[in-house]
């Protein structure tokens, strides 16, 4: 291993110590971080803050504004007041919000689905003494990947039918065969 490769390892064990230790926000552990590199030359100075110009960095910023104004909104108490009582079970709260987040991936960017999602599956685990950390994973991985499948598909069956002369032909209901 190398003397770079060494102090990569270093510094993002030292950001899983900081996230671990939970006495520094998230943001300020990952620019303290970026910070070290810099001051130990594993990234170079003139690009350190490159990564900012990235599409991925505003909308990821921008979700996470979403997320805290629907948080703070109110939105979240008016909604959860008439479905909390019926959300009892884990499995219940996974179904609904793999259903939700699905429907809203279809229509929306999957990160701006999440962002409104997050807040409110934390707080149905809060209202229902359910760990946190049992619904985030079912709001965060599977819907998204489930709306982009069934997209992808629902395009290329489209897009195959129309070349053929016959458009959408998958979305009507096959014939029996003889």
């Amino acid at each position: 291993m190398t003397h770079q490769q060494m102090l990569s390892f270093a510094i993002v064990a030292g950001m899983m110590a900081l996230f671990v230790w939970g006495r520094l926000r998230y943001d300020l552990v990952a620019v303290l971080s970026l910070l070290v590199a810099v001051l130990v030359g594993i990234v170079p100075a003139d690009k350190a803050f490159e990564g900012f110009s990235d599409d991925i960095v505003i909308i990821v910023a921008s979700a996470l504004l979403v997320s805290a104004a629907v948080a703070k909104s109110g939105i979240l108490e008016a909604g959860l007041n008439r479905v909390g009582p019926y959300l009892r079970t884990t499995q219940i709260q996974i179904v609904v919000l793999v259903t939700v987040v699905t429907v809203l991936s279809a229509f929306v960017k999957n990160i701006g689905a999440l962002a409104m999602m997050i807040p409110v599956a934390f707080q149905i685990a809060r209202r229902t003494n359910t760990p946190p950390s049992a619904t985030p994973s079912a709001v965060t991985i599977r819907p998204p990947m489930m709306a982009s499948a069934a997209t992808i598909l629902l395009l290329r069956g489209g897009r195959a039918s129309a070349r053929r002369g016959r458009p959408c032909a998958r979305l009507r209901p096959s014939r029996p065969a003889r």
